[in-house]
């Protein structure tokens, strides 16, 4: 009765509208759970519980692909312990105070980190976070906006990076031809990606924001919010617990090094499971590399190489290390539990056949030529609407990629099929930054250590414009059917609308002072 329709997107729709109204991300999702779950068993209550714990829940963590991330988060969060209280973090924040002289030196050096990283987005958002939380602290910039930098870096930049897990993802999920060709062909038509990009820039070097980030920042700048320290702690759970010793040995290397490992450690893993020591070429090791597995390989040993380092360089005892990885854990306990509650949310909507719905919608527009033309625009917002409902990018193009290039009988040499498969990846990703049950936004939350509401209704209005601007683009692109005149007149638009909303809103006046330095 309610599956394979309109109902499917309903609990879905009730979390993020309730999370947005009450600022709780929490409740708002085990109440969506439960209306999914009333839904699926046709309310007889019986049923419905047995589906949200057995089916939902229990199903969702004990998914492999779940787990690995769930792994990975664990050891990362204390990859990240373990270099605070060797004073790594400590000591980048000294060098950058001597490099970084200004809140826009802080902005793109917070951007130019998160584009150089890369190969995953969790691993971005956590790592940049760990990494910029001090000098952003100290230019008075705030957790906010840093939540946002980390975010608008994270998955936009996967997206169009050849070597990343994002990259490994798609061309997973193309049958009947070359998926890494396709998606390398696709990323100058990924209109949101670099228009996101661009967005950052002209913010930062403009030197304004607007909506709720603009009065986030004002607040921040006014000292109207908590010690970033003191929430740093109330969103942890170790308020109660007395700061531990960090160590005064520590240098930048105790920083660099460990990052350095994560990054050469996961990239070795994904590429072991893809095939690569086996025979396969680095290009198909990627294609055909388990993300999940990959990044439980590398930020293991990353682990291990960074205790060995700093028990030989003497910042930190055995014992230090060993109880800075509990510590880690739970740092990441909040980020784990949204976590499993949006993916128990969507196990619901599954269940419900939320996607095949939104799926049967493109099929009947893909199938009708007469508005071809405007097929990329309307899969940028099918894409956008889907990753929105259901909080995942990949599970979206996942799904509508398969369904882009049947419509194209996978014609590789049809320009407009792959505009279409941009658009469709564009969209899943813009969904994913709207959404407050999306993973990647919940893992740019804790990266920043910032309440995860106010991330996603600080960020909100930022992505919607860039949303706005790529739909336009990509109805330029689906008449033109080249990326040299949609890119530009999209980044041109953007860049316009910006400018415009600068000139019609401003910056706070304390804010414009500062900058001013």
């Amino acid at each position: 009765m309610f599956t394979n329709s309109l109902w499917a997107l309903l609990p879905a729709i009730i979390a993020i509208l309730l999370a947005l109204i009450t600022k709780e991300v929490y409740s708002s999702l085990m109440i969506g759970i439960i209306a999914g779950g009333l839904l699926y068993a046709e309310f007889h209550p019986v049923v419905a519980m047995n589906h949200i714990f057995v089916d939902g829940m229990i199903g969702q963590i004990a998914d492999p692909w779940n787990v690995g991330i769930l792994i990975f988060l664990v050891v990362l969060g204390s990859v990240v312990m373990l270099m605070n209280r060797a004073g790594g973090s400590a000591a980048f924040g000294r060098w950058a105070s001597t490099h970084v002289k200004t809140r826009v030196g802080a902005q793109l050096a917070t951007i130019a980190l998160g584009v150089l990283i890369f190969i995953d987005d969790y691993f971005n958002c956590l790592t940049v976070g760990s990494v910029m939380r001090p000098v952003t602290d100290k230019h008075r910039i705030s957790r906010e906006k840093l939540a946002y930098l980390i975010d608008a870096t994270a998955a936009p930049v996967c997206i169009i990076a050849p070597i990343s897990s994002w990259a490994a993802a798609v061309t997973g999920f193309v049958d009947g031809a070359n998926g890494l060709t396709l998606f390398i062909r696709a990323i100058p038509y990924n209109l949101y990606a670099f228009l996101t990009i661009a967005m950052m820039l002209v913010l930062a070097v403009g030197k304004f924001d607007y909506g709720p980030m603009k009065k986030a920042e004002a607040e921040h700048f006014a000292g109207k919010v908590p010690d970033p320290t003191m929430r740093e702690a109330s969103i942890t759970g170790s308020e109660d617990q007395p700061n531990p010793p960090v160590s005064e040995k520590g240098r930048v290397i105790h920083l660099v090094l460990p990052i350095i490992s994560l990054i050469v450690c996961c990239v070795l893993g994904m590429i072991y499971t893809g095939g690569f020591f086996e025979g396969e070429t680095f290009v198909d090791a990627f294609a055909n590399a388990d993300a999940s597995t990959g990044l439980v390989f590398g930020s293991m040993v990353a682990l291990l190489i960074t205790i060995i380092f700093y028990l030989a360089t003497k910042v930190l005892d055995f014992k230090e290390c060993m109880n800075a990885i509990p510590e880690g854990f739970k740092s990441m306990v909040p980020a784990i539990l949204i976590l499993v509650l949006a993916w128990t949310l969507k196990g619901m909507t599954d269940s419900l056949g939320a996607a095949e719905y939104v799926a049967g919608l493109v099929e009947s527009v893909a199938g009708n030529g007469v508005v071809l033309a405007f097929l990329p625009a309307f899969v940028f917002l099918i894409g956008a609407f889907l990753a929105f409902a259901t909080g995942t990018s990949w599970g979206t193009f996942g799904l509508l990629i398969p369904i882009v290039v049947n419509a194209f009988h996978g014609d590789v040499q049809n320009e407009m099929m792959i505009i279409a498969i941009s658009a469709c990846m564009a969209g899943a990703v813009c969904g994913d930054h709207c959404s407050p049950i999306s993973d990647t936004t919940i893992m740019a939350s804790a990266g920043a250590q910032c309440e995860h509401i106010r991330h996603v209704s600080t960020q909100l209005p930022y992505a919607l414009s860039v949303a706005a601007v790529s739909f336009v683009g990509y109805i330029v692109a689906g008449f033109v059917k080249t990326w040299l005149v949609a890119l530009p007149v999209g980044l041109a638009l953007m860049v316009a609308v910006l400018l415009a909303i600068r000139f019609f809103d401003g910056s706070p006046k304390q804010v414009q002072k500062e900058n001013a330095k």
